[in-house]
Parts: C-alpha cells; structure tokens; sequence
C-alpha cells in the first residue's frame, strides 16, 4: 500500500474532522477526500463514516493499528535537495519600454516622418 495514502488515513483517524486533517498535512481537502476513498476501495472496506461526525468504523479502528506499524516500518522519506543560492540574473519578459523613457524615441532608430 501507498505510505502516503496510510499517513493521510492516520492524520484523519486522529483528527476525526476532515478539515483539520487537510491542514495539518497541507494538502487540499479534496486531495484528502479522494485519498481516502482510493484507500478504502484497496481495502475493500469502509474505513471513516462521513454522516454527522467524523467516525471510523470497525474496519478502519483494526486497520488503524496496521497502518501506524506500516509507517513505523517505512523508512523515512528522502529529504529535498536544497538548491544553491545565487546564480544567473534573468532578463525580464515584460513588454514595452521602462516608463523613464516612454514617448521618446529609441536612440538607434529614426523617427517616421508625418
């Protein structure tokens, strides 16, 4: 199973209030709904009960304690590579000419005659 769908149905279990969950992962909250609907379609089961309270049912408290040994037993997600500071300036991609100058003509370019 996917470390990642486990982590989110934990942060759910947990909160017990879908919302709060998204925030304390911070995911969008349909992100999280589909996440654990594809959980539950693996499982085969109804995990969380959405009518009224935020519940979970018998199938998802038991797959509770295997989803939590499942990411104890997960090694720990690579860290991001940092990126260098600096580097090379880029051109802007705006359009025009700096307000300094606008009218004016440009210095290499002949004005059209009337």
């Amino acid at each position: 199973m996917n470390i990642t769908l486990l982590r989110r149905f934990v942060a759910v279990a947990e909160e017990l209030h879908f919302p709060r969950a998204a925030d304390t992962l911070g995911i969008p909250l349909a992100s999280l709904y589909s996440s654990i609907e594809k959980l539950e379609t693996e499982v085969g089961h109804p995990l969380v009960t959405r009518q009224g309270e935020t519940q979970l049912t018998k199938v998802g408290i038991l797959f509770l304690h295997e989803a939590r040994e499942e990411i104890a037993a997960a090694p720990a997600p690579a860290e991001k590579p940092v990126a260098k500071a600096g580097g090379k300036a880029k051109a802007s991609k705006g359009q025009g000419r700096a307000p300094i100058v606008k009218g004016k003509p440009k210095p290499y370019k002949k004005r059209q005659g009337r």
